[in-house]
């Protein structure tokens, strides 16, 4: 069974400001993800690629198609569900790391980093190990941990933000430009955690402009382009 369906999702946005003017902007989207795949979105920039994960997340609503989304023995369509659903369906199998950082005044980076295992119902003091680990894992100085990231260089929240993202094991990931900006020590800890999320049987669904990131991660590339439409 696929982990994750996209099939014949279309979305168009309608700019209120400018009289209601609708643009269509995705036409029949459909791709399907397995448990240990990870498909790789393709194609210019403006093409519709990160609007397709926000749309999985459920941060956008299609006009049309579907969006299954599996776990376990539960399926849900995101294009249909209940705001409520969506957000449980995200607290339990749905991962979508980006990169940019959100930052929360006056919370340390180590808290930031663990509080998605802690609302997963883990102990704080596992959650902070595991999360001391992935700070460590991507080279952030412990000397950092204790400080609020707000006043971090942009390389070092984006390495927070990764850190808090892919620390927990979401059964469907979706990654948007994770490696962007990164230098050459940390896009090899992207990839080796991606490699890892897939053997762990994790299904991925990932925006890499990087062609070497993406030739190593990549099962199946998707070109975008044939979705896109233009007003």
């Amino acid at each position: 069974m696929n982990a994750l369906t996209l099939s014949d999702v279309t979305k168009t946005f309608t700019m209120h400001l400018q009289g209601g003017l609708r643009l269509p902007v995705l036409r029949n989207v459909s791709f399907a993800a397995h448990a240990g795949q990870c498909i790789v979105l393709t194609g210019p920039s403006g093409a519709g690629k990160s609007s397709i994960l926000k749309l999985i997340y459920g941060n956008y609503r299609c006009d049309s198609g579907h969006i299954l989304v599996s776990s376990a023995d539960d399926t849900v369509d995101i294009a249909t569900a209940a705001p409520r659903e969506i957000l449980s369906v995200r607290q339990r199998a749905l991962g979508y790391v980006t990169q940019f950082l959100r930052a929360v005044p006056r919370v340390s980076a180590l808290d930031i980093v663990a509080e998605p295992l802690i609302m997963k119902g883990v102990a704080r003091d596992d959650a902070t190990a595991r999360a001391a680990m992935m700070l460590r894992r991507f080279n952030v100085p412990e000397r950092l941990w204790s400080l609020p990231p707000a006043t971090f260089s942009g390389g070092e929240q984006q390495r927070i933000n990764l850190a808090r993202g892919l620390l927990p094991e979401h059964p469907i990931l979706l990654l948007d430009e994770p490696t962007a900006s990164l230098d050459a020590d940390n896009r090899a800890v992207v990839v080796d955690i991606v490699r890892e999320r897939k053997q762990h049987g994790a299904a991925i669904v990932a925006i890499v402009h990087d062609e070497n990131v993406r030739e190593q991660i990549a099962d199946i590339a998707v070109d975008v382009t044939h979705f896109a439409t233009a007003a």
